[in-house]
């Protein structure tokens, strides 16, 4: 699973205890409903004028809380960090006090959601200290049900009942539907942005009124229910793919084969034939004789660390494509959406300002191979006055954003390409008769696009840019000294040469270092190789 997170500390200088009254004391504070709802008089002219920067405490307070939300949802926000000792919901102001057992599980708690913007019913709820250092509740009216909250939720990861999750009646098995799907969503995507809350042991995935959906089975309910809390309503790529989570009424599943379709990771033993996987209502009783081989998982459960995803995802993203490859992704800092860190910009922006190019060797089509290995390029405008700038306009702002990670940085004819959004929202085409010298070039319609085709198997071949090139269509008649003349004709050093055993039309090249990698992939990316083919070049993964 792209974040940067909302978050409210350092953007307003007032603390969340302004909303309760002045006088109590700031140490052991004993806060009351009929205190924190009569504080309203200079709340407004306090949170305006503001006060120091709160200290670290183990009392959160969260804000823009659903009215709706139960007392354990709220509780579960914490419980990845540490034990939760202690709660207050003030349900007329959509805020809450949460007191942890430690001020190092607040921090960690505060640190997390400061990159990923926790949910609750669709909405975000954003956390910070308090100036309160414990919360004393004892005497406090309406607090029977968020003291059975507590004592049922600390004890459901040590003793969780058979089945139950969290909260009585939620077991280890999510109900995944992926609503507004663009991008393609495989089953190695769900399980790199859901291991990242535990270890996951069966994934099934299919399609059901014409909606993507998938059952993925944790090996502990609260795993389980940490992946519902974080995930339910996140996007996968901005502003698509959005998951809708549920907990399923069957308490296991039962997987016929691997293959891309369905996974057991406790039977690697599993054939990979195409029959319908099959559900059971309950674990074998040999769950466990197999050996189950989990991948490696760090950290408490609840946590979500960067994506990796091969689809140009690390998501690491590939490419604008949808799959699990090289793309590492955070939970976005907008909520309900997850992007590529360390990319900034304006929404929905699909067109980038490239600078600090060679102006001597660059071309509005070198530009378009290159760009184009992460997305559709629709337009291309070198400057004509700066040389060393140009516009380059992507099909949509998700190809924009996966061009940035994956191409910023990158060494282009001698000179460190850079690469941001533009304030432009499109690349204008010169005027009828106007002269431009041919450093405007419209792609809309180029045969070139690697993308254009929905499912195309490109978008799970995105990977950065690397000295090792996949070379494909490559005819019969064409050898192996043949392809290494052409490359060396680029420039480059040839190191290394082979043929896919079981298909003669792809290769791997691996040349003396990226920066000549990337020189040849545009020199010779749908060169004519005779026979009617025409060489199609990308970025590999792999070495010889």
């Amino acid at each position: 699973m792209c974040l940067r997170g909302i978050f409210c500390i350092g953007r307003r200088k007032c603390g969340p205890d302004e909303f309760l009254s002045s006088g109590v004391s700031r140490r052991t504070s004993t806060m009351s409903n009929s205190t924190a709802d009569t504080a309203n008089g200079n709340d407004d002219k306090k949170l305006k004028e503001g006060r120091s920067p709160i200290s670290p405490s183990r009392v959160l307070h969260l804000r823009q809380v659903p009215s709706d939300a139960t007392e354990a949802e709220i509780i579960s926000l914490g419980l990845p960090f540490g034990k939760v000792t202690n709660l207050l919901i003030l349900k007329g102001k959509s805020q809450a006090f949460l007191e942890m057992a430690s001020e190092e599980a607040a921090a960690n708690m505060v640190n997390f959601y400061a990159s990923v913007t926790p949910l609750l019913h669709s909405q975000p709820v954003y956390i910070q200290y308090s100036n309160y250092r414990e919360l004393k509740t004892d005497n406090l009216p309406n607090q029977a049900r968020a003291q059975a909250a507590l004592q049922a939720v600390n004890a459901a990861p040590d003793a969780p009942a058979a089945g139950g999750g969290v909260v009585p009646g939620q077991g280890c098995v999510l109900r995944i539907i992926v609503e507004n799907v663009y991008y393609p969503v495989t089953l190695e995507v769900l399980y790199q942005i859901f291991s990242k809350f535990g270890p996951v042991l069966k994934i099934i995935t299919f399609t059901k009124n014409n909606q993507f959906q998938a059952l993925i089975q944790f090996a502990d309910p609260t795993n389980a229910y940490y992946a519902k809390m974080a995930m339910d309503g996140q996007n996968i790529y901005n502003a698509c793919c959005t998951l809708r989570i549920e907990f399923s009424k069957l308490t296991s599943l039962k997987v016929k084969y691997n293959n891309d379709k369905s996974r057991d990771f406790t039977r690697l033993d599993l054939p990979s034939g195409d029959g319908p996987p099959v559900m059971d209502s309950a674990l074998p009783a040999s769950f466990g004789s197999h050996g189950i081989v989990l991948p490696p998982y760090a950290g408490p459960a609840g946590f979500v660390q960067t994506v990796a995803f091969p689809h140009g995802g690390g998501l690491a993203v590939p490419a604008v494509t949808g799959t699990v490859g090289s793309l590492a992704v955070p939970t976005s800092a907008a909520p309900g959406r997850m992007t590529i860190p360390g990319v900034t910009g304006f929404p929905g922006n699909s067109v980038l300002l490239v600078s600090n190019l060679n102006p001597e060797a660059i071309t509005p089509h070198g530009l378009f191979i290159l760009f184009g290995v992460y997305g559709d390029v629709h337009r291309v405008k070198i400057m004509f006055k700066k040389k060393e700038n140009a516009l380059v306009q992507m099909a949509d702002a998700n190809q924009a954003q996966l061009a940035i990670s994956n191409l910023n940085g990158q060494r282009l004819y001698g000179k460190v390409l850079r690469a941001t959004f533009s304030k432009h929202q499109f690349v204008q085409l010169p005027r009828e008769g106007q002269e431009d010298h041919g450093l405007t070039k419209d792609y809309s319609n180029s045969p070139l696009h690697r993308f254009k085709k929905p499912g195309s198997k490109n978008f799970q071949n995105i990977f950065p840019p690397s000295a090792t090139l996949h070379l494909s269509n490559i005819p019969t008649s064409v050898s192996v000294d043949d392809l290494k003349n052409l490359f060396a004709g680029t420039g480059s050093t040839v190191k290394a040469f082979k043929f896919f055993q079981k298909d003669c039309k792809m290769a791997l090249i691996q040349l003396g270092s990226v920066e000549e990698a990337v020189h040849a992939l545009i020199a010779l990316h749908n060169h004519d190789l005779g026979d009617n083919h025409h060489l199609r070049v990308s970025f590999s993964k792999s070495t010889i």
